[in-house]
């Protein structure tokens, strides 16, 4: 297992569009991935999990991951959170 932690960076936080965003390239991942905000522990490839982080800016997220690509899965998604989610392409 691999983990790091993130911190969020959007302005209007990990809203609709950036949960979908990491949920999409989360999936294209074979390691088993979560997120976890203030102690909830939730899937990463669901959105319906991400959305329940309720990821506000500055908070702080931890990406976890087991299996075989999970240092490149953590690293991926992690840089993800703290980049600010511009409004192209996500």
């Amino acid at each position: 297992m691999v983990e790091l932690r993130a911190t969020v960076r959007n302005t209007l936080g990990i809203h609709a569009r950036p949960a979908a965003y990491l949920v999409k390239v989360s999936s294209q991942f074979e390691a088993e991935i979560t997120f976890e905000k203030d102690g909830l522990e939730v899937n990463g490839k669901s959105i319906m999990g991400v959305m329940m982080l309720a990821a506000e800016m500055g908070g702080e997220i931890i990406v976890r991951a087991t299996g075989i690509d999970e240092s490149e899965a953590v690293k991926e998604l992690a840089g993800m959170i703290e980049s600010e989610f511009d409004d192209e392409g996500t």
